[in-house]
């Protein structure tokens, strides 16, 4: 008898692939965003704007991996790539589209789809679509008496513009 989690799909023919498609270079990705996030200590993993963090660095990290071969000894060398592609004057979000694009195109050659890139444009669909309370850090200085953090102007941002910078000085604090 067969283990529950590996019975095939194909009908019970026996011809079908029928395996479970494991999103590892995605989940590593998350990972490696999420250890990232906690070392730096920047606000509760339970927070929106962690998971706008995690998701825009995962992104970074997943999207940044050309090869396909992001091993743990890879890591390392890849924090300054991933410090340009965070860094406030780039232009993150166009070369996360680009990305995207480009593996799509490549997913549709291939016979089944990335699970992996299902996941990633899940995240992406989240950053862009979900907008966070967040400071207003285009405001006026001297406009007006602030006494705490929580009290200066605050304005509605999309989740990435916010997990970006996040993940940028999480990097910087690893």
């Amino acid at each position: 008898m067969r283990h529950r989690g590996h019975e095939s799909t194909d009908g019970g023919d026996g011809t079908g692939g029928g395996e479970l498609a494991v999103p590892m270079a995605w989940l590593y990705a998350e990972y490696i965003a999420d250890e990232l996030l906690r070392t730096g200590d920047l606000m509760p993993p339970t927070s929106f704007e962690f998971r706008a963090g995690r998701d825009a660095l995962a992104l970074t990290v997943f999207l940044s991996d050309t090869d396909g071969e992001l091993s743990g000894i890879r890591v390392i060398s890849q924090m300054e790539n991933w410090l340009s592609l965070t860094a406030y004057d780039q232009p993150w979000q166009e070369w996360v589209g680009r990305r995207m694009a480009e593996l799509a195109a490549g997913e549709s050659a291939a016979a089944a789809p990335s699970p992996d890139l299902a996941l990633a444009a899940e995240a992406w669909r989240w950053l862009e679509e979900t907008e966070l309370l967040a400071p207003d850090l285009d405001a006026v200085p001297g406009g007006g008496t602030v006494s705490g953090e929580d009290d200066g102007p605050k304005v509605w941002t999309p989740a990435w513009r916010l997990g970006l910078p996040l993940g940028h000085l999480a990097i910087h604090l690893f």
